[in-house]
């Protein structure tokens, strides 16, 4: 007999990309195909539809993805991260990466040659906003493509890029294993997030451990398990709370036993309520 894990991976894959909760997103997002870019900065926006999504892809160049309306959920083979409206998300050069919003969003994104940061290339970044680079963000997403290279296009486009690099982190990441039995964990919490199967359990279904799973899973993730699932758990709770689903639905949904215990784990992590983060 298939295990739960298994069933719900046959699930998931029948029915295609999935969101949290059992939410299907069926609206695929055409990736512009660009050989170089005509310019440092290439600017998009969009408005996006709920439950769209764009196919596993990469780019010669960094993209900055923000959401000035929504939320949007980026995920990488190393990790998922969570752009909301006070936020952006930096996904560096040739880095794979998937794009989804179980909610209408509205994403002015933009491609960026990698010279013009100097961070590392082999992670993404939660870049925490402020009013200047929002109202910043907002003017250069009207560029036209091709803007001349010494007007103040070009100027506002430098002033910008000074900006974001000096934008502090968010919390709004989460690492994500690469062993096989622990993609197996994550991908029925990701299912079924309010499942509360043990530790224990799952090292009896995979036929390993609890020690053994408790030590990749820290290996792997830098988190104990308790903490990793709390926060999976919690950044895919977002989602409910931009469709507007009440609180107490959300906690219940996501594994929380009450409303208030939600609140306060949520408030641990990102700093704020969910009222607070969503502004709603």
């Amino acid at each position: 007999m298939p295990s739960q894990t298994q069933r719900h991976r046959d699930a998931r894959n029948a029915r295609g990309v999935s969101g949290t909760s059992g939410t299907t997103l069926r609206r695929q997002r055409a990736v512009p195909q660009l050989a170089t870019l005509p310019r440092p900065l290439y600017p998009r926006t969009e408005a996006l539809a709920a439950g769209s999504f764009s196919s596993p892809h990469r780019h010669a160049w960094g993209q900055l993805c923000y959401a000035s309306e929504g939320v949007l959920d980026i995920r990488t083979p190393l990790g998922n991260y969570v752009a909301l409206p006070h936020c952006a998300v930096w996904i560096p050069a040739q880095m794979e990466h998937q794009l989804l919003n179980l909610g209408e969003a509205e994403m002015r994104s933009f491609y960026l040659e990698p010279a013009l940061f100097p961070w590392p290339s082999g992670r993404c970044r939660v870049l925490e906003m402020t009013r200047l680079v929002r109202e910043l963000i907002h003017a250069a997403s009207s560029f036209p493509a091709d803007y001349p290279l010494d007007g103040p296009e070009a100027r506002l486009v430098q002033v910008l890029v000074d900006q974001l690099i000096a934008l502090p982190e968010a919390a709004f990441s989460l690492a994500l294993p690469q062993d096989e039995r622990l993609r197996r964990v994550q991908a029925s919490i990701q299912d079924n997030p309010g499942d509360s199967q043990t530790l224990a359990q799952w090292a009896a279904e995979l036929g390993t451990s609890e020690r053994n799973l408790a030590r990749l899973f820290r290996q792997e993730t830098g988190l104990p398990f308790r903490l990793w699932r709390q926060r999976l758990r919690l950044m895919l709770s977002l989602a409910g709370l931009e469709a507007g689903h009440a609180v107490t639905r959300v906690a219940l949904d996501y594994g929380y036993d009450t409303p208030s215990s939600y609140i306060a784990a949520f408030r641990a992590l990102f700093g704020r309520t969910p009222g607070e983060i969503i502004g709603k």
